[in-house]
């Protein structure tokens, strides 16, 4: 698996935490940034990162490669995975 992946997330968010649990068991590498622990400086230019993958601003959002996956889905997690 060759495809970088990053998670916009939010801390408290059970789907967030379904994602980072279910790509932990797959033992894919990935990076998130939980949203609502930025500082204020820094929100702000993260926020538009989000806005330009999906104008919905929902969490998870998910980068795989050039796919976008919203929110917890296994399946479609595992389709842009290649797995």
């Amino acid at each position: 698996m060759n495809k970088r992946v990053k998670m916009y997330t939010l801390s408290t968010c059970i789907y967030c935490q379904n994602s980072k649990a279910l790509l932990k068991s797959l033992e894919i590498p990935f990076d998130y940034i939980d949203v609502d622990l930025l500082s204020p400086d820094e929100k702000p230019r993260i926020m538009r990162e989000i806005r330009n993958l999906t104008p919905s601003v929902s969490f998870p959002t998910i980068v795989i490669g050039d796919q976008i996956v919203i929110g917890y889905r296994p399946d479609e997690i595992k389709k842009a995975l290649g797995i």
